[in-house]
């Protein structure tokens, strides 16, 4: 089953083309990174397969239905959404922040799955804890439950683990394998395409708005597209931990 799909997107602003033609497809059980360089288009590329940002052309649904024909709670319970920008606006406990993930819930099953995915992100014993007392690192990790508490049947995280240390990173990306594993379909942008290449099942690969690669990391991340999206020099290499990418700056 598709759980995401985005074809021919075009989004402008003004008289730039921030996506051309891009597609996207994310089926239940994957985990799909979208990688490019800073303004490549990855989070309209997100935003706009959610129906967040305005398509002039292209189609974009979520579980075979169009995103234009879906209320806002039909959206809802179709996909939760872990957005770049990690601000709040009160000091909330962790634990009610990451309820929010479950808001179409019973109070008690959404408090008691905001503690259990709370654990999961290792924040146990911070539950009660203001997020805005906790270190940038602590309340990405309770934005993170947040998603995970939502019980959706995709997930869509752009830059999940940004400001967080290597564990935490490698700790997050394997409770999003977990999620995939259980059915869900997963989204994610990333920038260390390092992890990107071990974490994920397929990548897109995104260059001027444009997607010029997409599918496994080994052929997604080959030499030509590294040298042409990112201006690397170099290529994947296996390592005893999975990819590890070794590429330096490509000369001019």
């Amino acid at each position: 089953m598709t759980a995401l799909s985005l074809s021919g997107a075009v989004v402008r602003r003004g008289s730039r083309v921030v996506l051309d033609h891009a597609d996207l497809a994310v089926a239940a059980g994957e985990l799909v990174g979208v990688v490019g360089a800073n303004g490549a288009g990855k989070t309209t590329l997100l935003r706009a397969a959610l129906g967040l940002a305005h398509l002039d052309e292209g189609r974009a649904e979520l579980g075979g239905r169009p995103v234009r024909q879906l209320s806002e709670a039909e959206r809802a319970a179709l996909c939760a959404y872990l957005p770049q920008e990690r601000r709040v606006g009160w000091n909330l406990p962790a634990w009610r922040v990451a309820s929010l993930g479950a808001f179409h819930r019973p109070p008690k099953e959404a408090r008691d799955r905001a503690f259990a995915a709370l654990a999961r992100v290792g924040l146990q014993g911070l539950e009660t804890r203001g997020v805005l007392d906790m270190s940038g690192g602590e309340r990405a990790r309770a934005l993170l439950a947040r998603l995970l508490v939502a019980g959706a049947p995709l997930l869509v995280a752009d830059e999940p683990v940004a400001g967080l240390d290597p564990d935490a990173q490698l700790l997050a990306l394997a409770l999003l394998r977990e999620e995939a594993q259980g059915g869900a379909g997963v989204v994610l942008t990333l920038h260390d395409l390092g992890l990107a290449a071990r974490a994920c099942d397929r990548l897109v690969v995104l260059h001027e708005g444009k997607v010029i690669a997409d599918g496994p990391p080994a052929e997604a991340l080959a030499p030509e597209i590294l040298r042409r999206a990112f201006r690397l020099d170099g290529g994947l290499a296996d390592s005893p931990h999975g990819p590890m990418l070794v590429a330096g700056r490509a000369p001019p």
